[in-house]
């Protein structure tokens, strides 16, 4: 029975990741393989506090939550699990590009450690923000309310909620922009998220794009080992060209859960192993089983549930994938 692994893409500011550190020799020795890419030292990439500077600060965010995300796929691999298919949202979309074998640990944390010298918007630039949408089922063919709002943009999907009485967006632009229209909309039908201000996974993160693409022109990409589901359309990325293709489009083009996870369907995945707090618990729909994992208790709790399920494990061998 096929074994999913989804990576999230949200960038907290929240320490992740401690307990794992503590009580594992194996995470410990990847923490400090990690400082040694990024110049982090590993007590700043688990707790220590975001610097100063919007793309430094996001800079050290994403590397916190890749180290996360690695260390529970290491855990896991640990016990016996490995994935048959993979894929992830935005940061998670790069981290699984590299657990599936398209390039080394080396080149993905070096990269994101090279994002902290993208350029900072100027003084007079417009304040950027994000927010979610919550739309009505009954409403889902209906043009939405942002269709035409001067910078807006639709960033993202992340597919019906549990029940299906909603379906959740993602949205990105202007801050002014999304504050009016969320001061226009039905109570509760457009939130902004404190916090983001950066207006990911829209035409306004194009400069970043621009700074980051000779980068990611020179990255060592190989073909996948294993399928590799695109965030931003419904697919594989089977050469190392479209891997690198994703890289580069990323950072500017929407993104949608729902594509990685019917994907997985397509796939006859029949337990999706969550890696990370990313992705919220209990509130989308599935069409699979899913467990959380990012915490030493999950890690029992996922090899429990894949056996429950007759998901078939490796015997432990970490081999050489990812690295």
């Amino acid at each position: 029975m096929p074994l999913g692994y989804l990576f999230g893409g949200g960038v907290g500011t929240e320490p992740h990741g401690i307990e794992l550190y503590e009580a594992s020799p194996l995470v410990r020795q990847l923490y400090e393989e990690i400082s040694g890419y990024t110049g982090l030292t590993a007590e700043q990439i688990l707790r220590g506090e975001l610097p100063e500077g919007r793309e430094r600060r996001q800079s050290a965010g994403t590397i916190r939550e890749t180290a996360l995300a690695i260390a529970v796929h290491d855990l896991l691999a640990e016990a016996g699990l490995r994935p048959d298919v993979v894929g992830g949202l935005s940061l998670g979309a790069m981290t699984a590009s590299c657990l599936a074998g398209a390039l080394d640990r080396k080149s993905l944390f070096t990269m994101l450690a090279r994002t902290a010298d993208a350029p900072d918007p100027r003084p007079d630039a417009a304040e950027e923000g994000m927010a979610l949408a919550f739309v009505q089922a009954a409403d889902a063919q209906s043009p939405p309310p942002w269709q035409g709002a001067a910078d807006v943009h639709l960033a993202g999907d992340f597919g019906p909620v549990a029940d299906g009485s909603q379906r959740i967006l993602m949205l990105a632009g202007h801050r002014a922009a999304i504050e009016r229209l969320a001061a226009d909309s039905p109570s509760g039908a457009i939130v902004p998220l404190p916090g983001r201000n950066i207006a990911v996974h829209s035409p306004l993160r194009r400069p970043f794009r621009d700074f980051i693409a000779p980068h990611v022109a020179k990255m060592p990409f190989t073909t996948p080992r294993i399928p590799l589901l695109s965030c931003l359309e419904r697919g594989e990325l089977k050469t190392a060209d479209e891997v690198r293709d994703m890289f580069e489009r990323n950072s500017t083009d929407p993104i949608s859960l729902v594509d990685i996870y019917e994907g997985m369907r397509d796939h006859d995945v029949r337990l999706g192993l969550v890696m990370g707090p990313a992705i919220p618990e209990g509130i989308l729909d599935f069409p699979f089983p899913v467990v959380h994992v990012e915490k030493p208790e999950h890690i029992q709790l996922a090899v429990s549930t894949a056996y429950d399920l007759g998901i078939g494990f490796s015997g432990g061998d970490l081999g050489t994938w990812g690295h």
